[in-house]
């Protein structure tokens, strides 16, 4: 099937500024019925003229806006978007689509930005404030790129502020990737932790929960995967902020050791039957669980976004 696109001439005139874009798109006359269907991103021309020597649509915008996506690699920082021309409204795909690409010298310094969403509140038991961030290879700082060669590993780390509560041991319950930062019934994921704090991408990756320093954070190396290479990916996870006298199969975290071919605690090696179920399915055998505060809170955690690479840019 041929492509769309290649039925439009290209002229189209592209002006990457400091912190904005300009671009001239020399309009073919089909697309001149409906301007309102040409677009940069979500964004429609600043101006458009229409006079005897051809059409024109302009479009000049912030990069943060239009939403451009922005990668940051060690040397660059990358914006990049399309051009499109859309004669019906979506989920048709566009009849023209051009792609739109802004590099730059990363600054000295700078560090890219994640979204986090994690706090919660236990009512009558005060407030637990969760973190989730991407860092650098040694967990010692923020993470300098949120892009992510095939194969190299993404340090997380989640941790619980403790204040006046008493000791706490941070828990990720499930952990899923995505595309998108909204979860839906028919959203594509990519599973790595389920089954109550198994590591199942442990069995099949390098992955490995790191041993901690403290018992209210978890550090985490997930080696990338092979999982919309190139698009934007979010991380879901469920965190528990949990007694750490209270271990069992449904409150753990367990790597997988392809060494002994087993399923082994983090937190106590010696108490590894609690991740045998790990293979068939983890179910307490107790009526206690996360709503019987204050032992446990429950938060669900979105953390992104990352991109994923064939190699490194």
């Amino acid at each position: 099937m041929s492509n769309p696109s290649l039925l439009f001439s290209i002229d189209i005139q592209i002006t990457c500024e400091e912190r904005s874009v300009h671009i001239k798109w020399k309009v073919d006359k089909p697309m001149t019925e409906n301007p309102s269907r040409l677009f940069l991103g979500s964004c429609f021309p600043s101006h458009f003229s229409n006079e005897s020597d051809g059409a024109e649509a302009d479009f000049y915008y912030p990069l943060s806006a239009c939403d451009f996506r922005r990668m940051a690699t060690w040397k660059y920082l990358v914006y990049e978007n399309k051009l499109t021309y859309r004669p019906l409204p979506k989920p048709s795909p566009p009849s023209f689509s051009y792609p739109v690409r802004c590099v730059y010298d990363r600054p000295k310094g700078w560090t890219p930005t994640f979204q986090s969403s994690s706090t919660g509140v236990i009512q009558g038991h005060g407030e637990l404030a969760f973190h989730m961030e991407i860092l650098n290879y040694d967990f010692s700082g923020p993470a300098e790129s949120n892009v992510f060669p095939l194969g190299s590993f993404v340090p997380v780390w989640a941790g619980v502020d403790q204040q006046a509560h008493q000791p706490l041991l941070l828990l990720l319950e499930e952990c899923v990737a995505s595309t998108t930062v909204e979860m839906y019934p028919d959203t594509l994921t990519y599973p790595l932790i389920n089954n109550k704090g198994c590591l199942v991408d442990s069995k099949k990756s390098f992955s490995k929960f790191l041993p901690r320093y403290h018992s209210s954070s978890i550090m985490l190396n997930l080696q990338a995967f092979r999982f919309a290479v190139g698009q934007e990916v979010y991380i879901h996870c469920k965190l528990i902020a949990w007694d750490p006298d209270l271990l069992n199969e449904e409150k753990k975290a367990c790597n997988y050791n392809k060494t002994t071919g087993e399923w082994e605690l983090l937190d106590d090696p010696f108490q590894s039957s609690l991740c045998q179920c790990c293979e068939s399915s983890c179910q307490g055998r107790g009526k206690r669980d996360t709503d019987s505060a204050p032992q446990g809170l429950v938060l669900k955690s979105v953390l992104g976004p990352l991109t994923f690479t064939e190699d490194s840019l």
